[in-house]
């Protein structure tokens, strides 16, 4: 399935994309009920899991069946919110693509680099996000995120893509000149709205492999990033057992697994950073498109905060 968060003035509801438009959950009760405990809220289908899906996925049936086809809209009419509205946890992997490694000039990491950033990130398809006033190396990165499903705790490869429920698209945006600022990478990743993500969440049934989705970046229609996630150093399975080792993943805690080749960034020398010599940096008004294969395409434009 495709879940969705829909923008209404109570606040963020629970939608289903399918072929016959979006079901957005929480009117459907209200016209044909009979979904007793069925979630309404992204977080609730968060904390309940597998369970919710099945139960959500019956009473979609149900009302397609119903011969109410008038509760299924366009997705272009709804306001479409973060994927992962309150995720517990941001959890990113850096330097986890082989060319992105050799093109920023950067050894193959023996282990995953882990770092984090935090919930003022959190952006959805369609919104508009600022260049903060304090950079002039806004970049890009397209990810292929993993969403937790239930509680991971020194789990085995081979067992942890079962803590998985579903994936996301998430643009993972950087200031490099602030990213580089120190050892720390943090303050040039936590920029608010740096963390686009969206429009779906897509479940691991639908989504099967996740190291093996092409992954594209289009900037004002031009494709930057063109790869596919084959080419990561850790696939998702290690890495969600890695980082299980050190920490408790929590249903809801999402993981941005790193980004391919192609971002305007052209490695660090110690002191400044370096970008492609016929690439711009993020400017007023360009738009980003992230696609990873069967998560949908997400969009946002930026703006130049003054």
């Amino acid at each position: 399935m495709k879940l969705l968060t829909i923008r209404k003035p109570e606040g963020l509801k629970l939608g289903i994309k399918t072929e016959q438009g979006v079901l957005d959950i929480s009117a459907a009760l209200e016209s044909v009920g009979a979904g007793a405990n069925l979630p309404e809220t992204m977080e609730e289908v968060l904390s309940v899991g597998g369970e919710a899906l099945a139960k959500l996925e019956k009473y979609v049936n149900q009302v397609a069946e119903s011969g109410r086809s008038d509760l299924f809209v366009k997705e272009d009419t709804v306001a479409i919110g973060p994927a992962v509205p309150n995720p517990g946890k941001i959890i990113c992997v850096g330097t986890n693509y082989r060319r992105h490694a050799e093109e920023s000039k950067m050894p193959i990491p023996q282990v995953p680099i882990i770092f984090n950033k935090f919930n003022n990130t959190i952006a959805a398809h369609g919104d508009v996000i600022d260049i903060p006033f304090n950079t002039t190396q806004a970049d890009y990165e397209a990810e292929l995120t993993i969403v937790i499903g239930k509680t991971a705790k020194r789990v085995s490869t081979e067992q942890a893509l079962d803590y998985v429920i579903g994936y996301c698209n998430v643009n993972d945006l950087s200031a490099r000149d602030l990213q580089f600022r120190t050892h720390q990478w943090l303050l040039g990743k936590s920029c608010d709205g740096f963390s686009p993500v969206g429009p779906y969440l897509v479940t691991s049934d639908e989504v099967g492999d996740p190291n093996s989705l092409k992954v594209r970046t289009y900037v004002n229609g031009e494709i930057r990033q063109n790869s596919n996630t084959s080419d990561m150093i850790f696939s998702c399975a290690e890495i969600v057992s890695y980082i299980s080792q050190h920490m408790t993943l929590n249903a809801g805690d999402i993981i941005l697994t790193g980004t391919p080749e192609g971002v305007v960034f052209n490695g660090f020398d110690g002191k400044v950073t370096h970008h492609k010599p016929h690439l711009q940096w993020l400017k007023d008004g360009d738009e980003i498109t992230i696609e990873v294969e069967k998560l949908g395409r997400l969009t946002n434009r930026m703006r130049q905060e003054v």
